[in-house]
């Protein structure tokens, strides 16, 4: 052993998936996870001391957008958030304007893109058409996707369609062949259409009415279509966000009978409420939209009882112009910024109910990696993996859209002038410091696609 065998070596207060290890330390070498330990610690050629501070294991968000909005230019602002939010890798969104990714040969543009644009790390799902493309699903699987994605609720016939059944199941029954996760946008079209057009007609349109006309049901009506068909075909069918604990329950439900069935909660209904939308107006509109304040407790015994798979963003960095409410709720687009206050939200919500940061660690890292397929590379502080971290500064802060890391435009959020437990002091991306506390380090294409590293459920 040489005289400084670490490249690294990084000392704090270490927030594994089970355990804290107070004053501990990583040693890095090549970018990767060499050794952990605690106590005295070894030489290195840097040190990063982060002691008196939180080291989670880098944030991996598993359902973000960066081009629903802008196209593939939008990878460079929402990785730019990513990286001042403690998140090392983000898994991407199929729905690109001003094409889906549909086929293999989309999907290798985009990951081109990914190596010119991004500042973190990128998974990529894959979609199919609306008029069918089942004959795509393998290849995008053999392209190193890590998840697919389908709607039954339609926002665009040809960015974002609703996939008819007969459609889906021939979808499903071809994507279980391939070990992949499908995750479902999951609101049933009917009711959604009939009550949103009967609101309009009433002349209710302020911001309530967005919840209003998207009650629970519609959630658990698709759930159970979904949960049937993975019954059906094998395949591992993924509610792509619940914000309802009965879509946790469906999916255990299902699970007992034999079906791969899973759901992840978004963090804003793990906090917002009702009464938030009124407050926010079109800047707090979103798909499913916030439930009351029981349904958020609800959610939090589904996280208590390990029902729920992990907790993601939902990232959508729309244009301010896009969130303005001017009299009509339905004509806002629909998705909230979420990455930038990713780890300081999380690690504030668990501080202000008593529970142990390795909640954060299991669930908005170690998790998403395990149903995208990413690890062991990616998920956690272990031998081998990816040397990824998220440094937090605990103490007393306010949240302030102004410190956004993305376009202008982009630099709002739900959560401005929150109180938070918690900042991000530095970001460690394969062992660089792509984050310092006030400035992305890292230049676009630091960030490298990262393939799903094999065919095995999470659910198996």
């Amino acid at each position: 052993m040489t005289d400084t065998p670490y490249d690294l070596l990084l000392r704090g207060d270490l927030v594994l998936s089970d355990r804290v290890v107070a004053d501990g330390y990583v040693g890095v070498r090549g970018g990767r996870i060499a050794a952990i330990g605690e106590g005295e610690a070894p030489p290195a050629k840097a040190v990063a001391d982060h002691r008196g501070r939180v080291v989670m294991p880098g944030l991996v968000d598993g359902h973000m957008h960066t081009s629903s909005s802008t196209g593939w230019p939008g990878i460079e602002g929402a990785t730019m958030t990513a990286a001042a939010g403690g998140v090392t890798t983000v898994c991407d969104m199929p729905y690109d304007v001003p094409n889906p990714v549909t086929t293999a040969a989309i999907f290798a543009d985009k990951v081109e893109h990914v190596h010119r644009l991004s500042h973190v790390d990128m998974a990529l799902y894959g979609t199919i058409r609306k008029d069918g493309g089942i004959d795509d699903i393998a290849a995008i699987a053999e392209a190193g996707a890590s998840a697919f994605k389908v709607s039954t609720y339609e926002y665009d016939a040809h960015r974002f369609p609703r996939i008819d059944h007969p459609t889906m199941l021939s979808a499903f029954a071809e994507m279980a062949k391939t070990g992949l996760m499908v995750a479902v946008h999951n609101e049933d079209q009917e009711l959604v259409v009939k009550l949103t057009e009967a609101a309009k007609a009433a002349g209710n349109t302020s911001p309530i009415w967005h919840c209003r006309t998207r009650p629970p049901l519609t959630e658990s009506m698709a759930d159970l279509e979904i949960f049937e068909m993975a019954l059906e075909t094998g395949a591992h069918v993924h509610i792509a966000h619940s914000s309802i604990a009965r879509g946790f329950d469906l999916a255990t439900l299902y699970r007992n009978m034999g079906a791969r069935t899973s759901g992840e909660a978004c963090i804003q209904y793990l906090c917002m409420t009702e009464d938030d939308i009124i407050r926010l107006q079109g800047f707090g509109k979103c798909n499913p939209p916030f439930r009351t304040a029981e349904e958020v407790e609800r959610m939090w015994g589904a996280m208590a009882a390990g029902t729920v798979a992990y907790v993601s963003t939902d990232h959508a960095p729309w244009p301010k112009a896009k969130k303005q409410y001017t009299g009509d709720i339905f004509t806002v687009g629909a998705g909230l910024t979420g990455l930038q206050s990713f780890a300081p939200l999380m690690y504030t919500l668990l501080i202000e109910r008593g529970m142990s940061p390795t909640v954060m660690a299991r669930m908005c890292s170690e998790q998403p990696a395990r149903y995208h397929g990413l690890d062991p590379v990616k998920g956690g502080i272990r031998l081998g993996a990816d040397a990824d971290f998220c440094v937090l500064e605990t103490g007393d802060f306010v949240f302030d859209e102004r410190i956004i890391q993305d376009r202008e435009d982009a630099r709002w959020s739900p959560y401005h002038g929150r109180p938070m437990k918690a900042r991000v002091a530095s970001t460690i991306l394969r062992g660089q410091e792509i984050w310092n506390g006030s400035e992305v380090k890292a230049k676009p294409g630091t960030g490298r696609f990262v393939p799903r590293q094999h065919r095995r459920s999470a659910l198996d």
